[in-house]
């Protein structure tokens, strides 16, 4: 599929950011933001966004921690964790939503996509779900094992969402997972037989499949929401 860098102006503060964009050479299905994990724009998300391109999709990720590290990637390496964690934490979520809103407007009027969806992962979960309470434009969103999710339960997203969690997954206990049932029982919540980061190949958590399932899920929830009449 190609794919280049481009740059986006957040609608947060008007912060240059750079993204990540990969198109299909086909007809186009809609558009989607691909949120980051915890570690950058890596290699792994690049591969995600083309093989989404490469369904249908016209899709963006943007680079979260620009503001703090321009192009940071990091490995799955103690050090690169560290590193990770370390701007996480210093990542203010209202920055955040403004690069996904930037994301969500440019695939509307710059390349005129009609629909609009999200999907995250770890970190890019918790984005997934806060942008389908904050952003305008979405049709619909999956979020991929978000840990910080349990913090903005008091949120409501406005577009069909659905989640997925490993129930092995030691970062993120199965009493919050049902703390967000609890809160949001009408919301498809699906538990694996995995751990943590199971959608990755570059993980010693991966499970294909796992991976497959959950794709399949997410792959039907935007092809429902294309068929709907929500501009």
């Amino acid at each position: 599929m190609p794919s280049k860098t481009i740059l986006l102006r957040s609608k947060h503060e008007g912060f240059v950011f750079r993204a990540y964009h990969a198109w299909p050479e086909g007809e186009t299905k809609g558009g989607l933001v691909l949120v980051q994990e915890i570690f950058g724009v890596t290699d792994h998300i690049r591969e995600l966004c083309d093989q989404y391109a490469a369904d249908g999709y016209d899709v963006i990720a943007p680079s979260l921690y620009d503001r703090q590290e321009r192009g940071f990637e990091a490995d799955y390496t103690p050090d690169g964790i560290a590193q990770a964690l370390k701007l996480r934490d210093g990542h203010e979520m209202k920055y955040a939503v403004g690069d996904v809103q930037a994301c969500i407007d440019w695939l509307r009027d710059e390349r005129g996509r009609g629909k609009v969806f999200i999907t995250g992962y770890c970190y890019g979960g918790t984005v997934s779900w806060v942008a389908a309470c904050r952003c305008k434009g979405l049709n619909a969103a999956s979020g991929y094992y978000g840990r910080g999710i349990v913090d903005f339960l008091d949120e409501q997203p406005l577009v069909p969402i659905i989640l997925h969690y490993g129930r092995t997954d030691a970062s993120i206990p199965m009493e919050q997972v049902e703390q967000v049932r609890a809160l949001h029982p009408d919301m498809p919540t699906y538990i694996y037989e995995a751990g943590h980061g199971f959608n990755s190949d570059r993980r010693t958590d991966y499970d294909a499949t796992s991976a497959k399932l959950a794709r399949e899920r997410t792959l039907a929830l935007f092809e429902g929401a294309q068929k709907t009449g929500r501009p």
